[in-house]
């Protein structure tokens, strides 16, 4: 089943995961697109304010939007997102963390430009085994809505 706009109520939506990270795709990931030494080097890692080796945030953001697709998006009549209004890295990710993604749904309202379409606002906080929040986004998602439901509506 599609989930639709009208599947998204403001509230709890699910937790997804877990997601294991293992030190071999951090030092992947940063050896490409964040080439810092607190993500490349133990060293130099334990010798900064991360007090050692510690994850891309950017990478922790490509897992998140993994692990949204993963438990929902793949099945979602989603249009995409126009962006990202908040993002805040909290505690650095680790080599070996368990990450948990749990998404509330923090607004759903029609589009008044596009009534065929809603926009869902989504908060998404990774979380590591200990339960301690690594990351929070939130998000707006551009999500259709049922056939005819604009009609149904007097959109």
């Amino acid at each position: 089943m599609t989930l639709t706009f009208e599947d998204f109520r403001p509230g709890p939506f699910g937790s997804f995961g877990p997601r294991h990270v293992t030190r071999e795709e951090m030092l992947a990931f940063a050896a490409e697109f964040d080439p810092q030494p607190m993500h490349l080097d133990e060293e130099a890692a334990r010798h900064s304010m991360l007090r050692g080796l510690a994850g891309s945030g950017w990478h922790l953001c490509s897992i998140m939007m993994r692990m949204m697709f993963d438990g929902f998006l793949r099945r979602t009549a989603s249009l995409g997102s126009p962006g990202v209004n908040e993002l805040r890295w909290l505690v650095p990710l680790r080599p070996g963390d368990d990450l948990t993604l749990d998404v509330e749904i923090v607004e759903a309202r029609v589009s008044r430009s596009r009534p065929q379409t809603g926009i869902v606002t989504v908060r998404n906080v990774a979380r590591n085994a200990n339960g301690e929040a690594l990351c929070e986004m939130i998000s707006p998602l551009m999500i259709a809505r049922r056939a005819g439901a604009a009609v149904e509506q007097g959109a």
